[in-house]
């Protein structure tokens, strides 16, 4: 991962052209991987490890650098996470990410965040392929979402442009199922 986040710190301005030999994490060589880089504000889709959209994002508009925490910390988790569309939100386009995962989880129960049960209940639902719960202390409804990526607005969600994030879901897979890296 270290070699991950170096290689992908040197492009501040823009996504990198390729995911070739940023990892051997093999999801990060899938048909359809979104990477988030929240310094510089973009989210880049790569298929094949080829860069097939860069985008300009908003994030909290009090930004707070770092993971997510607990809800209401204004920040946007990093790592890995999975995908999933979410039709009914009221913000347009909307992809839910599929926070928290299994860290955040381990985290949250060593840090007294959430309750054994809660912990357990998170790490089915990741093991089942589902949404985890969302309704803890390590908060939740993380989406990828339209409504503008000129400037950070969000409550901890990744905002795209309505066309941006059009162009997004058209490659995508239509369950909106894909894994997503979320990196600092």
């Amino acid at each position: 991962m270290l070699i991950l986040l170096s290689s992908l710190a040197q492009a501040a301005d823009g996504c990198p052209a390729s995911t070739e030999g940023l990892s051997d994490d093999k999801r990060l060589h899938g048909d359809a991987v979104v990477l988030v880089f929240k310094e510089a504000r973009r989210l880049g889709l790569y298929a094949d490890d080829a860069l097939a959209g860069c985008w300009q994002v908003g994030l909290a508009y009090d930004y707070n650098a770092g993971h997510k925490q607990v809800r209401g910390d204004l920040r946007t988790p990093e790592g890995w996470y999975r995908t999933s569309d979410k039709p009914w939100s009221q913000f347009y386009g909307a992809i839910a990410v599929h926070y928290p995962g299994k860290a955040d989880a381990e985290r949250g129960l060593k840090t007294e965040v959430i309750t054994q049960e809660q912990h357990d209940a998170i790490v089915a639902a990741i093991d089942a392929g589902k949404k985890p719960p969302q309704d803890t202390r390590l908060g939740g409804e993380i989406l990828i979402h339209g409504g503008g990526g000129e400037v950070d607005w969000t409550l901890g969600c990744v905002a795209l442009d309505n066309g941006d994030l059009d162009t997004l879901r058209a490659e995508l897979p239509g369950t909106m199922r894909t894994d997503v890296l979320v990196l600092p």
